[in-house]
């Protein structure tokens, strides 16, 4: 059993302490400045919008954002599930399974009356780790939130999550290749959630977590060593 209020601690001591790795920072801006479009954030603000409107815990757009950058391993796919990334108009049957499926309705207006929201408001209301009632919103909170999304295998072994850390000096290796399989060895090249959130706040400054200030992300440049001249 993982002790989350733990958990939240040492998330929140690898966020100070993290450095994003510099060979990832062109990806990384890339991939901020996109889910940062207009156009594209107001598809995950509309689904901020409708669980105010359920009463519901307001989950953060950019929480929505980065999440669904992981699930879909890519750029946005306003076709596919937020929950594990299968297809939106399909029963899921990756973890979590059985969700959907979501169909387009006449009418639907997008943003925020679509498919894709009816399916990331019932993923965030209805599917562990239930982010729509989650109290927390701290950065440990919140990295904790992203870790518990993906599960709470890595935290049980007591490794830097690959899904969190991926693309920071946090983390070294190990994935889960597929739900349930843990490979040691093999190395994530996805971006993890954490460099990714430090880089959407230095471009967006309506991101506001407590007790965090809005800086440019720490890069992390490897170290040459020094040669020495032999006289």
């Amino acid at each position: 059993m993982v002790n989350i209020v733990a958990l939240e601690a040492v998330n929140a001591h690898r966020w100070v302490n993290m450095h994003v790795k510099a060979d990832k920072l062109p990806a990384f801006h890339k991939s901020a400045m996109r889910l940062c479009d207009p156009v594209s954030k107001a598809r995950y603000q509309g689904v901020t919008d409708r669980l105010i409107e359920q009463k519901m815990q307001p989950v953060p757009w950019w929480f929505i954002a980065i999440a669904s950058e992981r699930e879909y391993s890519g750029p946005p796919h306003w076709d596919k599930q937020l929950g594990q990334g299968d297809p939106l108009n399909q029963r899921s049957h990756n973890v979590p399974a059985n969700m959907g499926p979501y169909l387009a309705h006449e009418g639907d207006v997008t943003p925020g009356h679509d498919a894709w929201t009816r399916c990331c408001v019932d993923v965030l209301i209805n599917s562990a780790p239930y982010a729509a009632k989650w109290p927390l919103w701290t950065i440990g909170g919140v990295l904790t939130l992203w870790e518990e999304f993906n599960g709470l295998g890595y935290a049980a072994m007591g490794v830097p999550s690959a899904y969190v850390w991926s693309g920071s000096d946090v983390y070294i290796s190990g994935k889960y290749v597929r739900d349930h399989v843990y490979n040691a060895k093999y190395i994530d090249v996805q971006e993890g959630t954490a460099p990714l959130l430090s880089m959407m706040m230095a471009i967006d400054s309506s991101i506001q977590i407590e007790g965090l200030t809005v800086s440019m992300p720490t890069v992390s440049v490897p170290t040459v060593a020094t040669p020495v001249l032999v006289s």
